[in-house]
């Protein structure tokens, strides 16, 4: 049998002691790299959030514009007005959708009416204000008017609305039932 001298016994516990530390040290730049990560990631969601809400705020006044060129004769400040909204705009990545023609897509659009005719599917026969993106974001639905097949009927009777069940809460009042 071998003895270990004292001396290896404490140069073993030094490297099995260093070793310790170093995969410590690994850990914490791992969590340190990650929590960069998250505060960048973090940092970029709340630009484009803040971003998203000054476009928001702005459509109405860009509504306004095209309206007022639309309605008005065009004068030079007008038209530059309208332009320069519209290349700022577009510079952040904003991008206007709906037009007639288009498929319809209830994630992306508002159909206030539906107009049955032969089709194969549900198209857009009229936009009655565009939709905004900004970038793949939707700030705002397109509201359009459909045209398209009638729904398929259904053969279970569709819930009145503002009738009671079992699970109704007795504290509001009854609505009335509208059939048309």
């Amino acid at each position: 049998m071998t003895r270990r001298s004292p001396q290896s016994t404490e140069l073993d516990q030094l490297r099995r002691l260093v070793q310790e530390r170093t995969a410590d040290l690994q850990r914490v730049k791992a969590e340190y790299d990650n929590y960069r990560k998250r505060v960048r990631r973090d940092r970029l969601a709340v630009r484009e959030i803040a971003a998203a809400n000054v476009v928001r705020a702005l459509l109405p006044v860009l509504e306004a514009v095209d309206r007022a060129c639309a309605h008005e004769p065009l004068t030079p400040g007008l038209k530059d007005i309208s332009d320069s909204l519209k290349e700022q705009l577009g510079s952040l990545g904003v991008t206007s959708f709906g037009g007639v023609g288009d498929q319809f897509d209830p994630a992306c659009h508002d159909a206030l009416t539906h107009h049955i005719a032969q089709a194969d599917g549900l198209v857009c026969s009229a936009v009655l204000r565009p939709g905004y993106r900004l970038g793949e974001n939707l700030l705002r639905p397109a509201t359009v008017e459909v045209t398209g097949p009638a729904p398929p009927s259904s053969s279970a009777p569709a819930p009145e609305y503002g009738a009671r069940g079992s699970s109704a809460r007795t504290d509001k009042p009854r609505l009335p039932v509208v059939r048309t």
